[in-house]
């Protein structure tokens, strides 16, 4: 299994249009590769380098196995959005206080549908769907503050 994005390539810099920063819009995802038995995905990503460790930027479950592409379109009705570490329900785009930082999204291929509901967290989420991980695939983009 793959993700990948037409923004950025791993380990490259993000476009300022996905953070904070600029619009922060959701950057265009590819997925591809989706194990035939897979029931559903889910979609996190985190800031790696976060002074307090790793910090929620965005939480998807639910996701159906045939997406191959997310962007600023709405997601599948299917999918679930979760609270974020900003307590909020949405996809919150790089933000670092300082420093470069790694924003890593990491998909997983389950072989069930996640019973929980909007809004859980990503801690939540992931006790919900351990033992079910088929795949996983990771893409990462780096961020620097901006001055």
């Amino acid at each position: 299994m793959q993700i990948s994005s037409t923004a950025f390539e791993n380990g490259t810099e993000i476009p300022e249009k996905f953070t904070f920063d600029g619009e922060n819009a959701r950057p265009p995802l590819r997925i591809s590769g989706v194990p035939d038995q897979a029931r559903s995905l889910v979609l996190f990503m985190e800031d790696l380098d976060s002074p307090i460790g790793p910090f929620t930027h965005w939480v998807v479950w639910n996701l159906p196995p045939q997406t191959e592409h997310l962007g600023e379109d709405p997601l599948p009705r299917e999918a679930e959005t979760g609270i974020n570490g900003f307590g909020e329900v949405r996809y919150s785009g790089p933000c670092p206080p300082s420093g470069k930082h790694r924003y890593r999204f990491r998909l997983l291929a389950l072989d069930t549908r996640l019973e929980a509901t909007s809004p859980d967290r990503k801690d939540q989420i992931e006790s919900e769907m351990d033992g079910n991980v088929l795949s996983e695939a990771t893409l990462t983009g780096l961020y620097t503050a901006r001055p």
